[in-house]
Formats: C-alpha cells, sequence, structure tokens
C-alpha cells in the first residue's frame, strides 16, 4: 500500500539546516544595487559636471536637452512640470533602468536580496505562499522585451559618444577618458547582446532552433554571452557607474584626462 504523501514542511523565515554562509550573496548583492541606485539618483539630479570637452557622462546620454554642446534640441522645454528640478538624465534613465530592473538575471538577484524571496536556497521565506509572476503586479516584468528594443538603440548612441572620445580640439587622439567609455560600450553590449529575450528573438520566436546558418550564428554568440550575463550584468553596472565618476571628477578639476597617445 502506498503511504501517503506528507505534507511540505514549511521553513520559518531565514531558518535553515545549512552550514555554509549562504547569506553573504544576497548582502553583497543589497549593498551593490543600494550603492548603485543612491548614486545615480544623487547623480541624476546634480544637473552639472556630466560632461567634459567630448565625453558626456551615460547617465545623460543622450542629452536631449540641455545646456551643454552635447543637447539635441537645446535648453530645457518649457513644458517641464516646475515642481521637478529638471536633469537631462531624467528624460532618458527610465529606459536603461526599466531594462535592468526587468532582466531575467536582476529579477532573481533583488527577489533574494531585498524581498528574501527566497534568501537562499533551502532558507525559509518570509511567506508561505507562491505565486510567482503571473499576478499583478510582478506580471509587469514581461515588458523586458520592449525595453530591449530601447536598450539596443542606446547601445548605438553611447557607440557614437564611445567614437566623439577620439576627437579633440587639436585632432585625434586617445585619452584616459577615451578607453574608459570604450570599455563601457564593450561591457554594456556584452551585457545586453547576452540577454536571453535576445537570444528567444534570434533563435527564430519559435520553439526550435534556427536552421539557415546566420541565424544558427547569430543564436551561437548570443547563447555565448549569456552564459556569462551575471558577470556582464555587474561589469556594465560598475562601468557606468565609473564613467560617470570619471566625467564628474575631470570637470571639477579634480582628476586630469591624461592623454596616452
Amino acid at each position: 500500500m502506498a503511504e501517503a504523501a506528507r505534507p511540505r514542511k514549511v521553513r520559518l523565515f531565514l531558518v535553515t539546516e545549512r552550514k555554509d554562509k549562504w547569506w553573504v550573496t544576497p548582502l553583497l548583492t543589497f549593498l551593490g544595487l543600494s550603492t548603485f541606485i543612491v548614486y545615480v539618483t544623487w547623480a541624476a539630479f546634480q544637473n552639472a559636471n556630466y560632461t567634459f570637452g567630448p565625453y558626456l557622462s551615460p547617465l545623460y546620454a543622450p542629452e536631449i536637452f540641455g545646456h551643454s554642446p552635447h543637447a539635441w534640441f537645446g535648453p530645457p522645454p518649457t513644458w517641464w512640470p516646475g515642481m521637478i528640478p529638471f536633469s537631462p538624465a531624467l528624460l532618458i534613465l527610465p529606459f536603461p533602468a526599466g531594462f535592468r530592473f526587468t532582466c531575467y538575471y536582476y529579477r532573481g538577484a533583488y527577489y533574494k536580496a531585498f524581498w528574501g524571496d527566497p534568501p537562499s536556497c533551502a532558507v525559509g521565506e518570509p511567506r508561505k505562499s507562491y505565486l510567482g509572476e503571473r499576478y499583478f503586479p510582478l506580471i509587469i516584468q514581461n515588458i523586458h522585451r520592449y525595453f530591449l528594443y530601447a536598450a539596443l538603440v542606446f547601445i548605438v548612441l553611447l557607440a557614437y559618444d564611445a567614437m566623439l572620445a577620439f576627437r579633440f580640439p587639436d585632432g585625434i587622439h586617445v585619452h584616459v577618458g577615451t578607453l574608459v567609455f570604450c570599455t563601457n560600450v564593450v561591457l554594456l553590449g556584452g551585457y545586453t547582446f547576452g540577454c536571453h529575450s535576445l537570444r528567444h528573438i534570434v533563435g527564430g520566436r519559435k520553439d526550435q532552433l534556427p536552421k539557415d546558418a546566420v541565424g544558427r550564428a547569430c543564436y551561437d554568440c548570443v547563447s555565448g554571452l549569456n552564459r556569462r550575463h551575471q558577470l556582464f550584468a555587474w561589469c556594465s553596472l560598475f562601468s557606468v557607474g565609473f564613467t560617470d565618476v570619471y566625467v564628474r571628477m575631470c570637470a571639477m578639476g579634480v582628476w586630469t584626462d591624461a592623454r596616452l597617445f
């Protein structure tokens, strides 16, 4: 006679039998993401020191409206709400922020680090039920594929800014800032082109792999980047923040943008 199924044992929050330091990864994730969010929020509202020579901070690029030479359409618009301090960053940051916030990797990371859902494998959660992402508000995470299209456009724009980082009043040169901008684009490209949604798109958007040589090569390329998606996610996050810091420090005269050749 078959035994009756035993009811699933519900663990209390943070209760576990694990002996390893399982809490290190979610703690570091919490500290890393919190630091980045606080810094970007502060930098976005500064509306100053975001450009230096040919450099434009990626937190402000593209500068649609603004007072710098990089602005596409000139000074801030008259329709901007007076109660909100104007900053060019506020017009563009929702798109890359939305792409990262809905990213498959980041969702798993901040679910654990901020919500304890779950804190780690075999560690008690703060709730007993599981609803997944089928209901509001988490069902909105499915918008990730649409943020991907915007992210691809941003890669092109940031690559153009990296090209401008070679141009100086006295000719074409390579400065430290030039390398900073080029590295930033490479890391952002590795993160964006390794996106799970892009892998689905280049795979033919069907439950089968592409049969043509070009389609299969694209799928294999994205799959190769996708295997390092976590690494590119963190490296590109650090790179974006550091590039803004570099431009800001140079604009304030704290750092010198040394010419290499």
